[in-house]
């Protein structure tokens, strides 16, 4: 009975809002044991060659020095009835030169918080809560909203709480709601949303080591300035399969149906996939990967030329691609590294401000997002790392289309 309610609740969907601190990564998984409290504290330098990449005339291609500070705390507390875990890492980015861009600042925050609950009420019953904030300046892509820097900070913020009960020996369910809220500052027009959905799965044991599910999914958003409120329903078939204890890969497949509140809008049907795969091949070497295609509701408000008229796209397509290892070369030294690769078609695009074609459609916009760096363990308490970013966007849209590349160099003391 324990192993089949393992298999069919531990493992619980990466839902309508994936995991916060692994963005599109999040495989499902709890933590495994109690850690005591944790604490981090640390220091970047980084250079960057362009540092306001979507900015036009003044500040634009500006390169500049910065400072992250920062301190973090974890702590994961395991009983036979609740998991609590907790982190939060409260940091700033400390511009030595003020980027020229206008509406730019010298100093940003870097902050995110999360707290992660489960409780097992019996062997049938469980309730997890998994919630998370962030304050911060640089586009994390694996959060699944991200495109392209922006010149402000923004407040990320999500919270997905279900209720998991098996009914029988193979079959279980879980029903939840998330909600999630994204809140740039004055300079970035258009861009907040705000989410709220609900979504039920059904769980089914196929073998020991595969779990076959179905998911229905609602969600509504509302949209900031020019952007309309739409819904999605979402139908989706998948698979957990563990090819190993150290193996996991999750995948599901279906529709996505999208409603616009738009006068004129244009809704329709359109493929959903996501994937998520977790590896851990031997003692050094893991990869984590996702990918996801879908409709997307973020930054659909966009222009093709200066001072051009503005289009809100009812279809904005996006495949979402990401990879990231690492391997241990000796119990002192690792290397990790990472691709991401975001591509979208905009389609059914309508006139929202200034004088156009009232349609628009067919605009594409891609972006590549790799880094490779080097970790360092000096002591039992004190690491070092370096790495380099690099960054090409490709787009149709007027101040989307840049190069970025980004050397960093930290230390920190863990206790």
């Amino acid at each position: 009975m324990k192993s089949h309610f393992a298999a069919l609740l531990a493992t619980a969907a990466a839902l309508n809002v994936a995991s916060a601190a692994e963005g599109l990564y999040y495989i499902g998984s709890e933590a495994q044991e109690s850690l005591p409290l944790k604490w981090v504290v640390g220091m970047n330098a980084v250079w960057d060659d362009n540092v306001s990449p979507t900015a036009t005339g003044a500040g634009a291609n500006d390169e500049a020095f910065s400072l992250n500070p920062y301190v973090g705390v974890s702590f994961v507390n395991i009983t036979p009835q609740s998991t609590l875990d907790v982190y939060a890492r409260l940091g700033l980015i400390y511009y030595i030169d003020e980027p020229a861009a206008a509406g730019t600042d010298d100093l940003y925050p870097q902050t995110r918080v999360g707290v992660n609950w489960t409780h097992r009420f019996n062997e049938r019953l469980r309730f997890s809560s998994r919630n998370f904030v962030s304050y911060e300046l640089e586009p994390d892509y694996a959060y699944g909203f991200a495109s392209s820097r922006q010149l402000d900070a923004y407040l990320y913020a999500q919270t997905d709480n279900s209720i998991g009960y098996r009914w029988t020996e193979r079959l279980a369910t879980y029903t939840g709601f998330n909600f999630s809220i994204l809140d740039y500052e004055n300079n970035v027009s258009n861009s907040d949303r705000t989410i709220w959905g609900l979504y039920q799965q059904f769980r089914y044991q196929l073998t020991p080591q595969s779990v076959v599910t179905f998911d229905y999914r609602y969600s509504q958003t509302d949209a900031d300035g020019l952007a309309a409120d739409s819904d999605s329903h979402y139908f989706l078939l998948g698979l957990e399969h563990r090819f190993s204890p150290n193996t996991i890969l999750i995948a599901r497949g279906g529709a996505q149906v999208r409603e616009t509140d738009a006068v004129n809008g244009s809704d329709g049907t359109s493929p959903f996939v996501e994937v998520a795969l977790r590896s851990r091949i031997n003692d050094v070497f893991s990869i984590r990967g996702f990918a996801r295609y879908g409709s997307e509701v973020y930054d659909t408000v966009r222009q093709t030329a200066p001072l051009g008229p503005l289009y809100d796209f009812d279809d904005r397509r996006t495949m979402r691609l990401g990879i990231t290892g690492e391997y241990a070369i000796s119990p002192m030294l690792s290397v990790f590294g990472g691709v991401d690769y975001i591509t979208a078609k905009f389609d059914d695009g309508r006139l929202v401000a200034g004088a156009g074609a009232a349609t628009l459609s067919g605009i594409d916009e891609d972006l590549v997002n790799a880094y490779l760096g080097l970790s360092v363990k000096f002591t039992d308490s004190l690491y070092g790392t370096v790495s380099y970013n690099y960054t090409d966007s490709n787009s149709d849209f007027v101040g989307y289309s840049y190069d970025r590349n980004r050397v960093s160099v930290g230390v920190r003391a863990e206790f």
